[in-house]
């Protein structure tokens, strides 16, 4: 359960994010929190991560990113229900990738794009603004690739069970 349960909070914290985002910060503002540094803003991204595919039409775009994501989410639980026994570490980043395409596909499914808020800069030098399923995606992905670093060197290789 505690797979679902991180999942489902990071869908809880995605969306009640961008709700608050959506309320309070006019499309296309930014609010600087650490002048130079970092800043809360308001956009919308058509495209998947750093803009990929944002130019592509939404008539092909929109049905792409659904049909990527519910492939994912497809995977994932296929993956997790094989079994993950003695590798909590994949199972939560699991559940962190989980949380995050379901966050941002509730997005597609609901406006089409996705909203981006956070936005981490060095005076003009932007990273690509995120959102908290993004960074649920990132550290999922990052624990991941620990978890096959760390099973490497102790010798053993994750094999789900039937």
């Amino acid at each position: 359960m505690r797979f679902y349960a991180v999942a489902l909070t990071v869908i809880v914290l995605d969306q009640a994010s961008k709700l608050f985002i959506q309320a309070t910060i006019p499309l296309g503002r930014s609010v600087p929190l650490i002048p130079d540094l970092f800043a809360i803003v308001h956009i919308l991204n058509p495209g998947a991560a750093f803009g990929l595919l944002a130019a592509q039409s939404s008539a092909f775009r929109n049905p792409f990113f659904v049909a990527i994501s519910l492939l994912a989410i497809g995977f994932i639980l296929h993956y997790r229900h094989r079994g993950l026994k003695d590798h909590s570490l994949a199972s939560t980043a699991l559940s962190l990738i989980l949380g995050g395409a379901l966050g941002n596909l509730v997005d597609r499914l609901r406006l089409g794009v996705v909203i981006d808020f956070l936005d981490v800069h060095y005076v003009q030098y932007h990273w690509p603004a995120f959102n908290v399923a993004d960074s649920a995606i990132t550290v999922g992905v990052s624990l991941m690739l620990l978890e096959l670093v760390l099973d490497e060197r102790r010798g053993r290789h994750p094999e789900p069970t039937a």
